[in-house]
């Protein structure tokens, strides 16, 4: 089954062109594969419980280093010169990038290999993720191709290859996950052979039940997840039960049915679609938050993931764009979004402290850091607003966007995190 792909450039994602109906008549005659997944599930089902339990009782019991490599951000070559682009995120404070290249795009390759050179001549990591489209679920040799000559360009200047993006959603082209493995073999193979590091296997959102059969045929050196809360809101609220925390133990815990033992743990794409953005952003309704909310949650999501112990690296979709960015390129010079401003400060205060340990205080959250000698607390709350008590004033406070505060032992709290430095 093929329909026409269609892009569209102002979401950054192709167009669902093939009707509801179509796609359900599709799925109904895979049945067979639904039913090998499913049987894949329940052999593999025990042990994912098991290390999910393990991993809910180690969260955030155990110290664990923030490293500064931990945060990243997704950039594109269309959204802003290169030159500015590096200065922004040299700006931010973190070092890593991640950058599409697309299959129906392989004629670009050229710019696509400046880009990335420039990015390193600025001291950047670079990684690259492979868009796939359904025209290479039909040509695996074009695919392969495609494939080998990105790793062969690129290869000196990335770390890593993501392999495919968000297959677990028809409109881009993957039916299902029998298909993907195909397209994830061929790329293994050529990375094989060029000597290049590989990541995947680039499920969005919150189906884990996909990872046990992908990994058990397709080894990757870093395994990933588009790993979005969004229609939830906040971090906190949970779908279906399940938290952003408690999603990042189960991502762990879906990824340990793999072959690899001791692979990386990435979130490879993460944000909050913009409300008034319209054809801008890339979903509509509850998804939709302002740009204090987004801000907040920014933090709030990298701090629950990278203090967890579980998660090894998350990358901010994106610097630059419109609908969802750190950054509105819709007016020029692009204007900084307050959660540009936040994850400034959160670098500068996180990067390379020592997480210690949580507290609850009133439902909220108190993260307790070390950093060159140092003790400090990364405070707020999903709930109703709420005083902390200190037994001495902290040395500062600094709101989310880096501005000072008053000290004072009696620190309001609310949904917009703050810092607590020293004693």
């Amino acid at each position: 089954m093929s329909f026409k792909f269609e892009w569209n450039p102002f979401a950054d994602q192709p167009h669902n062109v093939a009707p509801r109906s179509e796609r359900m008549r599709h799925h109904y005659r895979r049945w067979p594969v639904y039913l090998a997944l499913a049987g894949s599930n329940l052999v593999h089902g025990p042990g994912l419980a098991a290390r999910y339990l393990a991993n809910r009782r180690a969260m955030y019991r155990r110290p664990a280093v923030l490293d500064r490599g931990m945060f990243g951000v997704s950039v594109s070559p269309d959204a802003l010169p290169a030159g500015e682009t590096a200065a922004l995120v040299r700006e931010m404070g973190t070092r890593r990038t991640l950058f599409r290249v697309a299959s129906w795009d392989r004629g670009r390759l050229a710019a696509y290999e400046a880009f990335a050179r420039r990015l390193r001549e600025d001291g950047l990591d670079v990684a690259v993720a492979l868009l796939q489209r359904r025209e290479d679920v039909f040509d695996a040799a074009e695919w392969a191709d495609f494939v080998d000559e990105a790793f062969q360009r690129l290869g000196p200047q990335a770390s890593a290859f993501e392999i495919g993006h968000a297959w677990n959603r028809t409109k881009w082209g993957v039916w299902d996950h029998t298909e993907y493995i195909r397209l994830a073999r061929a790329a293994a193979a050529a990375a094989k052979k060029r000597g290049v590091k590989t990541a995947g296997p680039a499920v969005i959102d919150f189906e884990f039940h996909l990872y046990a059969p992908v990994l058990r045929a397709v080894e990757f050196d870093a395994v990933t997840s588009l790993l979005y809360v969004d229609r939830m809101g906040a971090p906190e609220n949970a779908q279906a039960g399940w938290t952003a925390e408690k999603k990042f133990a189960l991502f762990k815990a879906a990824a340990g049915c793999g072959r690899e033992k001791n692979p990386e743990f990435w979130v490879t794409e993460v944000n909050w679609p913009l409300e008034g953005t319209g054809e801008y952003s890339p979903a509509s309704g509850k998804p939709m938050v302002s740009e204090e909310a987004q801000a907040d949650y920014l933090v709030r999501y990298y701090i629950l993931g990278l203090a967890s112990g579980l998660i090894d690296r998350i990358y901010w979709w994106q610097l630059a764009a419109p609908g969802y960015g750190l950054m509105d390129t819709r007016v020029i010079p692009a204007r900084k979004r307050p959660s540009f401003d936040a994850y400034r400060t959160m670098i500068g205060k996180l990067a390379d402290a020592e997480f210690v340990r949580r507290e609850r205080p009133r439902g909220g959250n108190v993260f307790w850091f070390r950093k060159d000698g140092v003790e400090f607390a990364a405070a707020w709350t999903n709930g109703p607003a709420f005083t902390l008590a200190l037994p001495a004033p902290p040395a500062a406070v600094f709101d989310r966007d880096g501005r000072d505060l008053a000290p004072s032992r009696a620190v309001r709290v609310t949904g917009h995190p703050l810092y607590l430095m020293g004693g």
